[in-house]
């Protein structure tokens, strides 16, 4: 959840939908509000006209009887139960009805309205709550009149709840419609950083050098800070590089001239010189080897568009092995159950791959097995042998610079140490176990780049 708020589009979008949520729902209730006053007052106007044409049509005759020259224009106040109803009732207790209350009685409220004032009150109906407009009218004959024309309040809620759905599918389309829009202005607004994410992403994969000169000039900016720090880099990455080279052509010559000198002195018969000569000649060169490996690890594995494509690197150093110690019958098998990009120099990784598979080609005594796959944010090689193996115990001892169980095998002791602390600077690591076959597995992890 904490990941998902750290998105520009989820807060902006979580923002719009917020707000257009907020304001549609106050709106939504200022004129359902607006709409009950209003249904309300034309209720009331109704009512009001309605017991104004009451009074109208009200005869007294000369026995102080109530009638009607005729029946009211609203056919509502007709059918039994039909929510309408009015009432006139003279001080005697003679009252006459709409015939929608079939003979029931409306009970008035105490005391009634004093004459010309008209009242508007709630009472129970025949069948629920009774909205009541009353008024008192002059009996010529006698004390005034009692009218009341009342109306069931359900009438009217239903007439506000048909309203307030109709209201509440309008504004939630027109909320869908607002939170739609806010969500491709923010796709369409944000659509530079994604261009700019991507672009970066080709660097980091080595696909492209810089970002491109062509984003909108509110970012356009960081991309041109971008681009110089990428040049700045890469520049001394070349300068270190070639440092590096001079640095080793430099020593190596010297070493070359010893070692020939060893031979000279071996020639003249001073054996053990030429062996004191020899033996800390391969030494420095052991240690230069090892020193420019690591230098150039640890100016490549911070830097954009380091990355290697495991199958590209692994492919060539297999064939060539293959060839190496197919004489011995050794057969190489790869198996990719997925093909990452890892975050590693492709020279460091075949220098890495090469030695161990090297090491393995050594040892082997018919075949090897190679596995290549993906454990999360990992890219794992395992390679397996079916030599004599390692006691758990030799595990460390193999990674010692210059160190060799057995002196028969061709070597210097140098592969494995390059392996681990090549590895190790690209945040990667080397493990030892015991193959299926009974050889040594090693497990090589490097992390994985994902596009």
């Amino acid at each position: 959840m904490r990941r998902l708020w750290t998105s520009f589009r989820t807060r902006l979008i979580v923002g719009a939908a917020i707000w257009i949520i907020v304001g549609l729902t106050v709106s939504g209730v200022l004129l359902s509000e607006l709409f009950r006053a209003h249904v309300t007052q034309q209720f009331d106007d109704e009512l009001h006209g309605h017991a104004a044409e009451l009074a109208a049509l009200l005869d007294i005759g000369p026995d102080g009887k109530l009638s009607l020259h005729r029946r009211l224009s609203d056919p509502r106040f007709l059918p039994k139960d039909s929510g309408f109803y009015w009432r006139v009732e003279a001080s005697g207790g003679q009252a006459i009805t709409s015939p929608s209350l079939a003979g029931r009685d409306l009970a008035l409220p105490d005391p009634p309205p004093a004459l010309g004032v008209e009242r508007h009150v709630f009472i129970d109906g025949p069948s629920g709550q009774l909205r009541l407009v009353e008024r008192s009218v002059a009996n010529p004959q006698g004390p005034p009149l009692r009218l009341a024309m009342g109306v069931e309040q359900r009438l009217l809620d239903e007439v506000l709840g048909r309203f307030n759905w109709t209201l509440f599918l309008s504004l939630a389309i027109v909320a869908t419609g607002l939170i739609g829009a806010a969500m491709l202005q923010v796709w369409f607004g944000l659509r530079p950083l994604t261009r700019m994410r991507h672009a970066l992403s080709a660097v980091r994969l080595g696909k492209a050098s810089r970002l491109p000169d062509d984003l909108p000039s509110e970012v356009r900016p960081l991309a041109i800070d971008l681009n110089a720090l990428l040049e700045g880099n890469l520049e001394m990455l070349r300068r270190a590089r070639t440092q590096a080279g001079n640095l080793a052509h430099a020593l190596k010559t010297p070493l070359a001239v010893l070692t020939d000198e060893a031979g000279r002195l071996r020639a003249a018969g001073q054996n053990d010189a030429a062996d004191v000569i020899e033996l800390q000649c391969e030494r420095m060169r052991r240690q230069i080897d090892y020193q420019l490996a690591r230098a150039r690890a640890v100016a490549l594995k911070r830097s954009p568009g380091i990355a290697a494509d495991l199958r590209s690197s692994l492919d060539p150093v297999v064939t060539a092995l293959s060839r190496l110690y197919g004489r011995r019958d050794v057969a190489f098998s790869v198996t990719y159950q997925d093909q990452p990009m890892v975050a590693l120099d492709a020279q460091d990784l075949n220098e890495i791959v090469g030695n161990v598979l090297d090491n393995a080609g050594k040892w082997a005594r018919s075949k090897i097995e190679v596995l290549v796959r993906r454990r999360g944010e990992f890219a794992e090689i395992v390679i397996d042998d079916d030599g004599p193996g390692l006691p758990s115990e030799a595990y460390e001892h193999v990674f010692g610079l210059g160190e060799r169980l057995d002196e028969r095998t061709p070597g210097h002791g140098l592969g494995l140490a390059i392996v681990r602390d090549l590895v190790e600077l690209y945040e990667g690591s080397v493990a030892l176990d015991v193959a299926p076959a009974g050889g040594l597995r090693v497990i090589l992890t490097f992390p994985a780049i994902t596009e």
